[in-house]
């Protein structure tokens, strides 16, 4: 895991991308050719006592939109089918990556052995799936390798709108907060299980 310090005006312009403050900010773990953030990286356990599994935060809003697309047109169930054999092995690595880079940031109980994405059997979430490959790089998340492939956006084009034209976290529409761990993926069914 390689990550760069965040600067203040990296936290700025993660704040502009999400259209809210950016929170619990650890590092910046991928960059559009620009320079700017387009993965950050988050504490596991938020300021305000929340466990967070989203170690690899997909901001960038060109990146979201593609990655949102090919959601959309249905992409994940044949990326789940190809979960066998030596992509199986790929992932579950990937998988135990993820958490290994998390948890040098803090060992939180209530999402140990959990990742992101669907992780290490499902393709449920590709923004997360992108994110750690953007953070870690080609080789490592087959899905999220295979997803960027796909996806109408490139780390290698800047389609960053200027700061100058984006709007301010106040002036953004008001937008829920990130996820808490009852609603990012996948925590949500098996914290849900665990409640009942």
């Amino acid at each position: 895991m390689s990550l760069e310090p965040a600067s203040a005006a990296d936290v700025a312009t993660v704040s502009r991308q999400l259209g809210r403050p950016a929170r619990d900010v650890v590092g910046i773990a991928a960059r559009c050719v620009c320079g700017a953030p387009t993965v950050v990286s988050t504490k596991p356990r938020l300021t305000d006592g929340t466990p967070f599994p989203t170690f690899y935060y997909l901001t960038h809003p060109a990146a979201t939109a593609a990655v949102s697309t090919l959601e959309a047109e249905g992409e994940m169930p044949g990326m789940a089918a190809m979960l066998v054999d030596e992509v199986a092995d790929e992932y579950r690595a990937a998988h135990e990556s993820y958490i290994a880079d998390r948890e040098a940031f803090g060992v939180v109980e209530e999402i140990s052995g959990i990742s992101a994405g669907g992780m290490p059997d499902r393709v449920k979430c590709l923004h997360a799936l992108v994110g750690h490959a953007l953070a870690a790089g080609p080789g490592v998340n087959p899905i999220g390798d295979l997803a960027l492939e796909r996806a109408a956006w490139s780390p290698t084009v800047c389609e960053c709108i200027p700061l100058a034209e984006a709007p301010s976290v106040a002036e953004a529409a008001p937008l829920a907060e990130a996820p808490s761990v009852a609603e990012a993926a996948p925590v949500a069914e098996a914290l849900e299980a665990s409640e009942q």
